[in-house]
């Protein structure tokens, strides 16, 4: 069953968005949010049945929006999708949305419960694809032992380093993160030599249509009144 009316449905997100942001997940009530909206607390039921539902599709809207904008710079410049470039552009764009960047933090006092979001089982399948996909067309090296593993412990360090110490917290420029992230993965994950002009644009294509299907389930996801039993 879909939202009533979508207009408000995102309005309510925009309010619970930002106070989640400043209360954090376990502090924030629905009463909360529907006061910074102006609504009663039965029109916010009306979009969503449990306060836990409407914070996940606050994620989805969230994580919708990144991939849309990730999807975007493949569509302008399908390179984008080499893996020391399409993964630096994720880490910049991620590193713009606050919601995001806590979830991906493992906040546990803003999101409670909301860390077995059923999107980060969808994310995760793209993930397992997107390096299946780069192994067929030869745009990483087949010899890096556990590749999925090693691929993933190296990137999650560029999101989670300044939390474990804060060494380096504010002294190098996300910037500058991004192209030591990208240094890494070419020299250490990519073959040498310029890839196939053809490999990645059937890669380009490959992976945008499936990051399409992703944003259109999460899209289906957010007005719905249970995300997680949404189709698509």
């Amino acid at each position: 069953m879909s939202h009533p009316n979508r207009e408000r449905a995102d309005r309510i997100l925009d309010a619970a968005g930002e106070l989640l942001l400043r209360m954090g997940y376990r502090k924030v009530a629905i009463d909360d949010v529907a006061r910074a909206v102006g609504i009663g607390k039965g029109t916010v039921y009306l979009h969503w049945r449990t306060k836990e539902l409407l914070f996940q599709a606050l994620m989805m809207r969230e994580s919708a929006d990144l991939t849309d904008e990730l999807l975007a710079m493949i569509k302008a410049d399908p390179a984008m999708i080499l893996p020391h470039r399409m993964i630096p552009g994720s880490f910049l764009i991620t590193h713009r949305r606050p919601l995001v960047m806590a979830m991906l933090r493992g906040n546990a006092e803003m999101f409670g419960a909301l860390g077995d979001l059923a999107l980060k089982k969808q994310q995760a399948e793209v993930g397992v694809q997107f390096e299946d996909v780069m192994l067929r067309w030869g745009l990483i090296r087949p010899d890096v032992p556990h590749v999925t593993y090693a691929l993933r412990a190296a990137t999650l360090g560029f999101y989670v380093g300044d939390t474990v110490s804060s060494e380096y917290e504010g002294d190098i420029p996300l910037e500058d993160k991004a192209d030591v992230l990208a240094h890494l993965i070419r020299t250490a994950f990519e073959p040498p030599g310029e890839p196939d002009p053809a490999a990645v644009a059937e890669v380009a294509a490959e992976l945008s249509s499936t990051l399409e299907e992703l944003v259109s389930g999460f899209r289906n996801g957010i007005y719905a009144h249970d995300p997680t039993k949404a189709p698509g």
